[in-house]
């Protein structure tokens, strides 16, 4: 297979491009100057906070770009390419029905923080790797000075056991999206990884033929259907590996940095061929 002609590279951060520990691997970075110097374009695409996947990539935060809160929000650099609203009254109807589902901790995802009413220390810790900008409030519905994006639900139990039976019947209004073992996502309808991709790809003029992305779960199934180059992580979610074009590695086993250095190879022998 010849990826050479890839121009755009897509990837999602937990569970692909980061290993179990949240952390990008130490050749990430070697790599990813090497697809600059080819003129490929990356993307991170994730369900984290906008502040949090920066925090992660913070060495080249101005030479991606970023979708974050799976759609919810766009960026090059500082410019903010797309933003999908969550209307406040509809917020406020599902906090009230998620509060009473046992073990359902709610994080109301702001464009300038997140918000938690949760007093468990555990969620607090554990919720602290994915939103590096929050504020603990006493009533979440009485936050009103934010844009909203979306309102993540985490389960110590499990999200697609324990959450989504009471919120699938809002599948035909809003985005309902199991991102995790134990997340799942509400948000507008309009609002997923797919449809912020492809306003980038409209944008930048790349095609599906010229993109290639990487997923591991529920969230990125619609970005990976916008490229040719679709792959599923080995520790993916079975709905992943049937949607996706091909398989890679592990995130543990630098599953994406393994393609990568493929593509970059592929790129260097069409360039060195055309050099002849």
């Amino acid at each position: 297979m010849n990826l050479s002609q890839v121009k755009l590279v897509v990837t999602d951060m937990d569970g692909t491009l980061l290993n179990s520990k949240g952390e990008v691997s130490d050749n990430f970075y070697s790599i990813f100057k090497e697809l600059k110097h080819h003129n490929i374009h990356f993307i991170a695409a994730s369900g984290r906070q906008y502040h949090s996947i920066i925090d992660k990539l913070h060495d080249i935060k101005d030479e991606i770009t970023v979708i974050a809160e799976n759609g919810g929000i766009a960026k090059q650099g500082k410019t903010q390419l797309l933003s999908n609203y969550f209307p406040i009254e509809v917020i406020h109807q599902l906090i009230v029905l998620l509060r009473t589902i046992d073990d359902a901790h709610i994080v109301l995802c702001g464009e300038n923080y997140a918000y938690v009413e949760s007093k468990d220390d555990d969620f607090i810790f554990m919720f602290s790797e994915y939103y590096t900008q929050f504020k603990l409030v006493e009533d979440l519905t009485e936050v009103l000075d934010d844009n909203f994006l979306k309102i993540a639900v985490y389960s110590f139990g499990g999200s697609e056991e324990f959450v989504y039976p009471h919120v699938k019947t809002y599948e035909n209004d809003l985005q309902v999206k199991i991102s995790g073992n134990n997340w799942l996502d509400l948000s507008h309808i309009n609002t997923n990884k797919g449809y912020a991709l492809q306003q980038i790809q409209t944008t930048l003029g790349i095609s599906k033929a010229e993109t290639m992305v990487f997923g591991d779960y529920n969230n990125d199934l619609e970005m990976l259907q916008l490229a040719d180059y679709s792959y599923a992580m080995k520790n993916a979610h079975p709905n992943v590996k049937k949607v996706a074009k091909f398989e890679t590695k592990s995130n543990d086993e630098g599953g994406v940095e393994f393609i990568l250095k493929q593509l970059i190879n592929d790129k260097e022998l069409v360039a060195k061929s055309s050099k002849h």
